[in-house]
């Protein structure tokens, strides 16, 4: 045997392969390490051939239209930045099994929200686009059903069906700045809270830092998407009072020293106890750190005169009423419970908010 003699070139493995892999999208530079070449592909996507490009250079290995699954991963295949810009990563045994990874790429938009299970926005297969946040530096255009939306930082991303897809909050700020229908964008919002998605507050950010609060449909949006909020998070606290065992309070009520000041509202009172709860519902609406510091200035400048009075203010948040409703009426329980222990509070009129 001559030990100089080159190797033989390894053989490409065959196209037939390609066409059973779990997905039926793939990139060019995917199928070069597959073995294809360029001719190949090129011969394969001819005009009646067994595949297709659905995207610049995204490959759909089949003819027909595709799935709405498939389109997803064609348009997060084209906007995800390769691992090694130019070098195509090798396949291992596991590839064709193995949970797509895109970096740099992340549903948004409507699309995001269908697949949050939203029943406002439209199937997927009626989306002529699916727009995907890049970062701000990318050099990518739109095409086809790709909309490229670029951001200075990209949002974490959830994975929802194995896809790396923009959380809530962030979602309706990017389908909402595409609407120009009141309506519609009610609908999205209200959804957003009364389908237990996210709180109003971190939607009125997001719109905030899109600076879609200037759009007088958006407005008016927000105005009932906070009244809806904090409609929700009152049935929870009388749920929370009636469902733990607590017992009942005062409801709604404005607090005054007698023949003096007004001490503030609060949504619930034990005047027995001189123990009160106040939802925090803050929703900065000028888009401006400062705005939020300020509300919660307030609640604090607020819940110090009360506390010095001798009356004990437990804050609850929408979220923590929603996630951990047991634990807060264990805080609660806990104030009313220690009122034996403390100096009796001075005294206060209660009067109906």
């Amino acid at each position: 045997m001559n030990h100089n003699a080159p190797l033989p070139p390894l053989s490409p493995r065959p196209l037939r392969h390609l066409s059973e892999v779990h997905r039926r999208v793939m990139t060019a530079a995917q199928l070069k390490s597959h073995g294809v070449a360029n001719a190949d592909m090129s011969e394969q996507c001819r005009t009646g051939g067994p595949w297709q490009q659905i995207l610049p250079g995204v490959l759909l290995l089949h003819p027909g239209p595709p799935t709405s699954e498939e389109r997803l991963h064609a348009v997060l295949m084209y906007a995800a930045r390769e691992r090694t810009p130019g070098v195509p990563s090798q396949p291992d045994a596991d590839e064709d099994h193995a949970a797509p990874r895109y970096p740099d790429a992340v549903i948004t938009g409507l699309a995001a929200l269908t697949l949050h299970g939203f029943s406002a926005t439209p199937p997927l297969t009626a989306l002529d686009t699916i727009d995907v946040l890049v970062p701000r530096m990318r050099r990518l255009r739109s095409t086809g059903c790709a909309r490229i939306l670029r951001t200075p930082a990209l949002p974490t991303p959830q994975q929802v069906t194995g896809l790396p897809v923009a959380p809530v909050p962030r979602a309706l700020a990017d389908a909402v700045a595409e609407l120009t229908d009141a309506g519609a964008v009610r609908r999205l919002l209200t959804e957003a809270v009364r389908g237990g998605h996210c709180e109003p507050a971190s939607v009125v950010r997001e719109l905030n830092q899109a600076k879609l609060l200037s759009r007088p449909h958006v407005v008016d949006a927000v105005d009932s998407l906070l009244a809806e909020g904090r409609a929700i998070a009152e049935d929870r606290l009388y749920e929370m009072v009636r469902d733990h065992g607590l017992p009942d309070p005062v409801w709604n009520v404005d607090l005054r020293l007698p023949g003096g000041p007004h001490l503030g509202g609060l949504d619930a009172y034990w005047p027995e106890h001189s123990v009160a709860v106040e939802l925090d519902t803050r929703a900065p609406r000028q888009g401006d750190r400062q705005d939020d510091d300020a509300l919660w200035s307030e609640y604090a400048r607020k819940r110090e005169h009360l506390e010095r009075l001798g009356i004990t203010v437990v804050h609850i948040t929408p979220k923590k009423l929603r996630e951990s409703m047991e634990q807060q009426a264990a805080v609660v329980r806990t104030a009313l419970m220690a009122a034996v222990d403390r100096d009796p509070a001075a005294y206060v009129v209660v009067l109906p908010r």
